[in-house]
């Protein structure tokens, strides 16, 4: 028996399925599948891409879409942020046996990502290679503020010395104001300001204090603060004097040789440094009085010496006054002013 002859079209297949005896079904579903196989693919005609925002601003959130159109089979939409991938929402429309595809994307945006493609990828059975389309994000964001010290160099602020800082402000769009203030405070009348430069000329410890540089944009502003300490200008000592005394020359010596080692301070650590200053400066003081003290020493020892060198020689006493004209031994002891008569009314006492 012959096989009947089926009408074309998927609806005509399946009434002839359902009326056919059972052994033609098969060949009916086999036939059915084939087809489907050898159906012919279409790749999508156009993609596009549309974000809702031109210009955002840092932490808003856009809507960015894409459509591929009039596909067979439907396509699968991928998004990517630079490298990274990112996951949207897709929605399949069909007509006249096409596809179209649009694929939704939420995007929450931030400053690092101004300049970063937004990338939508098409995959396809008759596509070969990357079917792609881009759009550039350009996102505002307010303005990034750091102070930069140009003067003194070594960064240590003395009295006397100048002190310069510039303000660096960076944002989109670029900020156009750019002020000094002093926190808490006045601007000193001897500071100068001059755009985003701040100058400060003979520095003192009135000058101590928080200052301060604002910059905005349409987007919004920010500020980075300086604080500024003022210390105390380098300690010198004169140069030591010649003394006749040779121990004094040396310690006086000495106590030079210290200071040079302590006086400079090292640039990180400026208290430290000033604290070595002041106890070189005692250390000079206390060796100075110690030669002043050996110095007196030195003369009192010299004249005790003198005084006991005039004073050395024979002690003579008047105990034999008047016994020289003595006749004989008996005589000259009665005549003597220090003889036994006299002797309880005269006494000497040596000291």
């Amino acid at each position: 028996m012959a096989s009947p002859v089926l009408p074309s079209g998927s609806l005509c297949a399946a009434v002839a399925a359902a009326v056919a005896p059972s052994g033609l079904r098969l060949r009916l579903l086999l036939l059915l599948l084939s087809a489907a196989a050898l159906a012919p693919t279409v790749p999508p005609r156009n993609l596009m891409i549309d974000i809702q925002k031109d210009t955002a601003v840092e932490g808003e959130e856009i809507e960015v879409n894409c459509t591929a159109m009039a596909s067979k089979p439907a396509t699968t939409i991928r998004w990517f942020k630079g490298n990274k991938e990112l996951k949207g929402k897709s929605e399949v429309e069909e007509w006249s046996d096409m596809y179209t595809v649009t694929s939704q994307l939420m995007l929450k945006v931030h400053k690092e990502d101004d300049g970063v493609p937004v990338i939508c990828q098409v995959e396809h059975p008759a596509v070969t290679g990357n079917l792609q389309t881009q759009r550039y994000l350009e996102v505002q964001y307010k303005p990034q503020v750091h102070i930069q010290m140009t003067y003194p160099l070594q960064g240590l602020t003395r009295e006397g010395d100048a002190l310069e800082l510039t303000c660096e402000a960076i944002g989109k769009p670029q900020p156009v104001m750019v002020t000094w203030v002093r926190v808490d405070d006045e601007m000193p009348p001897h500071a100068v300001l001059s755009g985003p430069n701040l100058f400060i000329n003979n520095l003192n410890k009135t000058d101590n204090g928080t200052y301060r540089c604002e910059a905005s944009n349409i987007v919004g502003k920010a500020h980075s603060d300086y604080m500024l300490y003022v210390y105390d200008p380098p300690t010198t000592i004169p140069p030591p004097t010649t003394t006749t005394t040779t121990t004094t020359t040396t310690t006086i010596l000495t106590i030079i040789t210290d200071t040079t080692a302590t006086t400079e301070p090292a640039v990180h650590d400026s208290r430290a440094g000033e604290e070595g200053s002041i106890r070189a400066v005692d250390h000079a003081v206390i060796g100075g009085v110690v030669a002043v003290v050996v110095f007196a020493m030195l003369c009192l020892l010299i004249i005790l010496g003198r005084y006991f060198a005039r004073h050395k020689g024979t002690y003579f006493t008047h105990e034999a006054k008047g016994a020289d004209d003595a006749a004989d031994a008996d005589t000259a002891i009665i005549n003597a002013e220090g003889g036994q008569n006299n002797s309880e009314e005269k006494k000497e006492y040596f000291i």
